[in-house]
């Protein structure tokens, strides 16, 4: 497993992670596991589940957090649990909110008109 190299990630209100590869693995599962309740043609449902694998098959294919830092060049390993988590909350909200499907109503005439339509 992996030990703790570092005392502090720098960024204030940031922990360093004391298992760093498991957690990743954890939350990009989830994240694929949320996202299969989205539309198969869905564009975000594609996107977020092609970051999701590329991501995983990195942190199971790596031993070394700086490796696997350096290869998605996103940031620090606690920065990249951070987005994970957050993308879990928005993939939760857009199921709830179910975009994909029609407005209750039909949309005034003119609504995504700009200039705004007189």
């Amino acid at each position: 497993m992996s030990k703790i190299l570092k005392k502090t990630t720098g960024l204030t209100g940031l922990a360093v992670s004391s298992n760093p590869r498991l957690e990743l693995s954890v939350l990009y599962d989830r994240i694929l596991r949320l996202s299969s309740h989205l539309p198969k043609e869905y564009i975000y449902r594609k996107s977020v589940e092609n970051l999701a694998k590329e991501r995983i098959n990195i942190v199971k294919e790596n031993e070394n957090i700086a490796v696997i830092e350096e290869k998605i060049n996103q940031g620090q390993v606690e920065e990249l649990i951070n987005h994970a988590k957050n993308e879990i909350f928005l993939i939760q909200d857009i199921i709830e909110q179910r975009p994909w499907e029609n407005l209750m109503e039909k949309a005034p005439p003119h609504q995504w008109t700009w200039p705004a339509y007189k």
